[in-house]
């Protein structure tokens, strides 16, 4: 009689954490001093060098990529015009409720033109946060996609309560339900899809779902696994899509995850 062992492979054993953000450039050295001079960026980006424009509309799951701007956001904004910076969305204050008469001033933000029109956050944080913090989704369902990161990746609630899926609005726009997850030190924020086609309907004019991320000018997420092999198992056996191996040094698989964003998983060298 011949005994059957089902493989079985846990997050905890795989241990994967937030990698990098991949990005597509025309001039990638143009791009790299980009976010050096203005943004002081750690290794959190990547870049991939294209002949041609990347896709620049906000119609994949991957919205925008996020930095500190400090406690003082009017002196990091003027900073940053003074230096010749392009905003796509000028200094905001999320407490303005659109009717005129402005906000509290305690959380501002704005949005970078940044190289090959990629959409960059500068908003209010602690003092001497001025580092890359995060990266806004978005989702067709942002509580299904959530639980999907949580399970899948490994990454954890900020809030110990389920979400809520009740609809919230701000000037319009679709601003819940939303999830806010956090793995290492960035922050995974998604959004329902809903934000995305009110504020750009030029680029929904005619589409109905969120495209790949792959040729965007944020083209995808990485992480780290110390196990690439039982990782993907794992992932095979919780039916997520596989796409394929990548090229380049080292080991690394590119996964299929919520609203078709497009995800690389690295393994670990020590």
């Amino acid at each position: 009689m011949v005994a059957l062992v089902l493989l079985t492979f846990t997050l905890e054993a795989e241990e994967l954490r937030f990698h990098h953000v991949h990005l597509n450039a025309v001039d990638p050295q143009a791009a790299t001093d980009f976010y050096s001079t203005k943004l002081g960026s750690e290794p959190r980006l990547h870049f991939t060098k294209v002949a041609t424009p990347p896709k620049s509309v906000i119609t994949s799951a991957i919205w925008h990529i996020g930095w500190g701007g400090g406690p003082d956001m009017r002196q990091a904004y003027q900073k940053q015009l003074d230096s010749g910076t392009r905003f796509h969305t000028p200094l905001t204050d999320i407490s303005d409720q659109c009717d005129g008469k402005g906000g509290n001033g305690r959380f501002l933000f704005a949005y970078i033109d940044g190289p090959d029109h990629a959409l960059i956050e500068l908003n209010t944080t602690a003092a001497g946060n001025t580092a890359f913090g995060h990266v806004h989704l978005l989702s067709e369902d942002p509580i299904a996609a959530g639980d999907w990161y949580v399970r899948e990746l490994g990454l954890k609630r900020r809030s110990p309560g389920p979400p809520s899926r009740e609809p919230r609005y701000r000037c319009g726009r679709q601003t819940a339900p939303s999830v806010s997850l956090m793995m290492n030190d960035v922050n995974l924020i998604i959004y329902p899809v809903g934000n995305a086609k009110a504020a750009f309907p030029g680029d929904w004019e005619g589409r109905k779902e969120l495209e790949s991320s792959q040729g965007h000018a944020i083209d995808h997420l990485a992480f780290l696994t110390t196990n690439l092999d039982e990782t993907l198992m794992r992932l095979r056996q919780n039916g997520v899509k596989v796409n394929a191996m990548a090229d380049g040094k080292g080991r690394a698989a590119f996964i299929e995850g919520p609203d078709r964003i497009r995800i690389e998983l690295l393994e670990a060298v020590y």
